[in-house]
């Protein structure tokens, strides 16, 4: 029997409905469980529990995309079965008769003869779990990193050094970066309605809306655990048009003193805004100039036993239409 398909059967996509351990799920996905804030407490999806409770809120929450070529993991390994539930998982599969002869005749070997495991080592039942693949359909061809057979690893000990991807607290972070939400990226911009041309025009974002969010990744069973943390850092404004100028020069505003950019208030009218844009010429009739307003989060992490570091940083942003008007002159 081909080695991938021997994979598929013996990893993730039938496991156990009743799966305590790798909770009967695949990868995470978006919609796993998961209100449409991205507020639910806690989700277990391949063999990991997810708890969104800080994650960002609302309607217009979205997914960050990394600044980088980095992507989450496309599998990995954990703890997945019990003694029982290996057997209930894999003699239905060969009284099928449906993986040939000689593929059965070699897994009943293995996992019942003791060439390692004896009777799917119900002797060591509540003392370590057998571990498989969990794919994330989200970043295919996940199957192709991860095709080491089921293995047992005692309760404590580390799974085998020559298993790649098997869970760890960095894994965990990672797995957590991808179910990070973050508020949409509208700004606040004075003056709101319609602009002028050749003037500025503030722009700024929402305090309560932009702070740290953060997604818990855990793996209860073994005992460990990894919180990713996306903090704002700064706002690039894209004004949609070459006709305008942005403050900075740059069009990135930087977070200061806790914020990105400043409100508006009255008697600011003759200073240069410390995030915005002024428009050089008005745009058409019944139009407007589709402003990109673009979040960067940086992302670091915290885990298990002191672990800990930094993941690429992540963007989110969004468009808004701007009305520019020409300045009406006063005839005497």
């Amino acid at each position: 029997m081909p080695v991938a398909i021997a994979s598929v059967l013996l990893s993730g996509g039938s496991a156990l409905a009743d799966n305590e351990i790798g909770g009967g799920a695949q990868a995470p996905t978006p919609s796993t469980g998961a209100a449409v804030d991205g507020s639910t407490v806690s989700v277990t999806a391949g063999g990991v529990v997810f708890d969104r409770s800080k994650n960002g809120r609302g309607n217009s929450v979205g997914a960050l995309t990394s600044s980088t070529s980095w992507t989450p993991p496309p599998c990995w390994y954990a703890p997945k079965y019990t003694p029982e539930q290996l057997k209930k998982y894999l003699e239905p599969i060969w009284e099928a008769e449906s993986t040939g002869y000689q593929w059965d005749a070699e897994q009943r070997d293995r996992f019942v003869n003791g060439h390692p495991y004896k009777d799917f080592n119900k002797d060591k039942a509540g003392e370590g779990y057998f571990w498989d693949a969990y794919v994330n359909e989200d970043f295919p061809p996940g199957w192709d990193s991860c095709k080491e057979p089921i293995f047992w690893v005692d309760k404590g000990d580390p799974p085998p050094a020559t298993i790649p991807n098997a869970v760890t607290p960095e894994i965990l972070a990672e797995l957590a970066y991808a179910q990070i939400r973050v508020p949409g990226t509208r700004v606040s911009l004075a003056p709101a309605q319609a602009t002028k041309v050749n003037l500025p025009t503030w722009a700024w974002l929402d305090n309560a809306e932009f702070k740290p969010v953060s997604v818990t990744a855990s793996v209860p069973v073994i005992g460990i655990q990894a919180t990713a943390t996306a903090e704002p850092v700064a706002l690039k404004l894209e004004p949609g048009t070459a006709d305008a100028v942005t403050y900075p020069a740059s069009g990135v505003c930087e977070i200061r003193n806790g914020r990105i950019g400043e409100p508006y208030a009255k008697g600011k009218a003759d200073q240069t805004p410390p995030c915005g844009v002024k428009y050089l010429r008005a745009s058409e009739a019944g139009g407007s100039f589709p402003l990109r307003a673009t979040v960067t989060w940086k992302i670091h992490w915290t885990g298990t036993g002191g672990a800990g570091g930094n993941l690429p940083d992540g963007t989110f942003g969004a468009t808004q239409n701007v009305v520019v008007q020409e300045v009406q002159a006063v005839n005497r």
